[in-house]
């Protein structure tokens, strides 16, 4: 079982390096939560391949400094779309 966790892990970090996706869409493609996802890349894949965790742990820290301009974005074009239903 731990192989198949440890592929996950890995197939997971080369999504998020290729892509730049955060833990939610990455969660959402693999069909898994994001505390797997989460815990997958923070803390197994450390233990599995340190040199693929550090890249990995770039993109999301990354993530992690935009995720406030994504929520205000996501916040206007959610006011933008009821103002002009109206």
């Amino acid at each position: 079982m731990t192989d198949t966790i440890d592929k996950r892990a890995r197939e997971l970090a080369e999504y998020v390096l290729e892509t730049g996706a955060t833990v939610r869409a990455a969660a959402e493609r693999f069909g898994v939560s994001k505390s797997t996802v989460h815990k997958d890349l923070t803390r197994r894949l450390e233990q599995a391949d340190r040199s693929l965790w550090l890249r990995v742990r770039a993109v999301l820290e990354r993530n992690k400094a935009e995720r406030h301009l994504r929520g205000g974005e996501a916040t206007r074009r959610k006011y933008r779309q009821l103002t002009s239903d109206r």
